[in-house]
């Protein structure tokens, strides 16, 4: 009997595990390839530059961006200029930008 109390304090031990690692996960990253669909494509970015948490892109079609979704993934706040985006996105501005340069 004392076994399988070990045993269930171990899987629920283990799930709570889990569901804190996929908590944490979520929250360490945007999906950055959810991102350049909602700017359009690669085939939509011209270039793209950082200023220290922005990410600015500029966009062959700004219309194809879909700034609500970009908002969901975790921007803090989206700028239309022309055909420019500045995209609030804090830290991972740097990574998204390698990601970018790194798949055209």
């Amino acid at each position: 009997m004392d076994f399988l109390k070990y045993v269930v304090i171990v899987i629920v031990l283990i799930i709570i595990l889990l569901a804190i690692l996929k908590a944490t996960k979520k929250d360490a990253g945007l999906d950055f390839n959810k991102l350049v669909e909602f700017l359009g494509g690669k085939e939509n970015i011209i270039s793209t530059e950082i200023n220290v948490s922005r990410f600015k892109v500029t966009l062959k079609d700004v219309s194809k961006a879909n700034k609500e979704g970009i908002q969901k993934l975790g921007a803090k706040g989206i700028v239309e200029i022309d055909n420019q985006l500045k995209i609030i996105l804090g830290p991972e501005s740097k990574q998204l930008k390698k990601y970018i340069d790194e798949i055209k």
